[in-house]
């Protein structure tokens, strides 16, 4: 759908997350309520952006006046604030920021761009409050944002499913010995002088105790937190994202998470190219940018060297100590439901193409792939 636009003189970008990322700068020209809802477009993303815009207006020869003699009202023209209808809720460090920047460039998507936190830290404010932090969408768009913290919050399944029982969820996965590494890394560019990877991830490394209240291993244990979210939604909500895949083949990860959300494929390879210099993929760059996009420089760090040895011997334990005896336990209680034992067959198929990476078998049988 073309939005209309301008093509002349401009102002600023507004200070509205994503702005200076995504739109460059605005006409100062415009009526004030027409430009009041341009700012929000900022958050919103999209490859239908003010610029796309413009290049819609010169061709057709419209100005801001056309849009005022119109008759139009800006919710006509822009849309409305809307509650989302998809959300990418996990995992940290496993790359959920990409898959945000990545599918924000859809025409039919608008993303807001930082955090909101709303199902975990915010919930009390209310709904109202959280619509009001939307971009503004149009029918035929989807409205996405993301918190990663929402995967691993006990309430955040049910407060999701109160707001809409068919709310679309992508979860962004990755080997979980390398994302505790990077949630580490992380911390310790905050924190240099706390205690070694080693001594955080065991309580006792000689007797194989690992230490489960620690956060960047709870977060990895990925199928406890899925038996919380299927109380909630079909599986057939969730979409899992292979934070690996991700980086070796952006486009077909961005194709499959286009299907999921009911989109035409037009995020495809022409749209990415690799930076080696970072280890990433990043936006190519658009016509009307003298520059490509790429992730913060905290994107594709390098990562605190933990010894193949200890990786291994982690991962060994984290396997026979944490995720196994879990569903033994469930299956001895007869607990083990039927919603369990589908996410189990399914996350163990996509991790063999490569997809979910599945603790119980995947990396447990190979754990040199880590």
């Amino acid at each position: 759908m073309t939005h209309q636009g301008y093509e002349g003189k401009r102002c600023p970008p507004s200070n509205n997350a994503g702005g200076k990322k995504l739109l460059g700068e605005l006409n100062n020209c415009a009526p004030l309520e027409v430009r009041s809802a341009l700012d929000e477009s900022p958050a919103q993303g999209g490859s239908s952006d003010l610029r796309d815009q413009s290049k819609a207006s010169a061709s057709s020869g419209s100005h801001w006046t056309d849009l005022k003699l119109s008759g139009m009202s800006v919710a006509q023209k822009y849309g409305n604030k809307k509650l989302p209808n998809a959300l990418i809720v996990g995992v940290k460090k496993g790359g959920t920021r990409a898959v945000l920047e990545f599918i924000r460039i859809h025409p039919d998507v608008r993303a807001l761009g930082t955090e909101p936190h709303f199902f975990d830290r915010n919930y009390d404010r209310g709904l109202d409050w959280y619509r009001g932090l939307m971009p503004r969408t149009l029918d035929s768009q989807i409205t996405l944002e993301k918190t990663p913290s929402y995967f691993v919050t006990r309430e955040a399944p049910r407060r999701i499913s109160s707001m809409s029982h068919e709310t679309k969820l992508i979860v962004v996965v990755r080997n979980p010995v390398t994302r505790a590494i990077s949630d580490y890394t992380q911390t310790l560019t905050k924190k240099p002088d706390i205690p070694t990877f080693e001594e955080l991830a065991f309580k006792n490394i000689s007797l194989g105790l690992v230490d489960t209240s620690w956060n960047a291993i709870r977060i990895g244990m990925y199928i406890l937190h899925l038996e919380n979210w299927l109380q909630y939604f079909r599986l057939s909500q969730m979409h899992f994202v292979s934070g690996e895949r991700l980086i070796t083949d952006p486009a077909g990860e961005m194709g499959r998470v286009q299907d999921f959300l009911g989109l035409k494929r037009i995020i495809t390879d022409k749209h990415f190219y690799f930076n080696r210099t970072k280890g990433f993929p990043c936006l190519k760059k658009p016509e009307s940018s003298n520059q490509p996009r790429c992730l913060g420089k905290s994107k594709g760090r390098t990562h605190v060297q933990i010894e193949q040895e200890a990786k291994e011997t982690w991962l060994a334990l984290l396997c026979q100590n944490l995720e196994l005896p879990h569903v033994q336990k469930q299956r001895a209680s007869g607990n083990l439901t039927d919603s369990f034992i589908i996410t189990i067959q399914h996350v163990e198929k996509m991790g063999q193409a490569g997809g979910f990476v599945n603790p119980l078998h995947s990396l447990c049988t190979n754990p040199r792939s880590s």
